[in-house]
Order: structure tokens, then C-alpha cells, then sequence
């Protein structure tokens, strides 16, 4: 997958798991950076369990890095202090 499919995909898993995960209104670089770090996160917890992670530009892609970004977003709120 080349860096401008990362950057769209992230984008759009960053925006996802900034509605999933409420109080966490974020820009869209910031929501970009943690799709990117989501899709990182997520990959390495589905290999963990077996699953396949990022497949490419497709839904399931989406789904890792959606899943992935809120448990960025969770892990960044319980370090900052920030309430649910």
C-alpha cells in the first residue's frame, strides 16, 4: 500500500474512531496521525490473535485501523488524564 493510500485510509480511521470514542474531537491531522498509528496498533493485535491485519485499501484494512485508532485514542485519554 503506497503513502497516500496510508494517508487517506488513516484519515478516514482517525475520523471513525473520533466518533467512536467520544470527547476526543480531534483536527484532521491529528485525526490522520492516529488512524496511521491506529492501522500500526491494530495490524499488530489481529497478528497477535491470528487474524490477518492490513490486507490493503479495503474495509477490512479500514476495520484494523479503526479498531486500532480508538485503542490509540483510549491509551492516549488514560495518559493525558482526559475523561471518557
Amino acid at each position: 500500500m503506497g503513502i497516500i493510500a496510508w494517508i487517506i485510509l488513516g484519515a478516514i480511521a482517525g475520523f471513525l474512531a473520533g466518533k467512536i470514542y467520544e470527547g476526543s474531537g480531534n483536527g484532521f491531522l491529528v485525526n490522520t496521525i492516529v488512524g496511521i498509528v491506529g492501522a500500526v496498533v491494530g495490524c499488530f493485535i489481529f497478528n497477535l490473535f491470528g487474524a490477518a491485519g492490513t490486507t490493503g485499501f479495503n474495509i477490512w484494512s479500514l476495520l484494523v485501523a479503526t479498531l486500532g485508532a480508538v485503542v490509540v485514542l483510549w491509551i492516549y485519554n488514560k495518559v493525558a488524564g482526559r475523561p471518557l
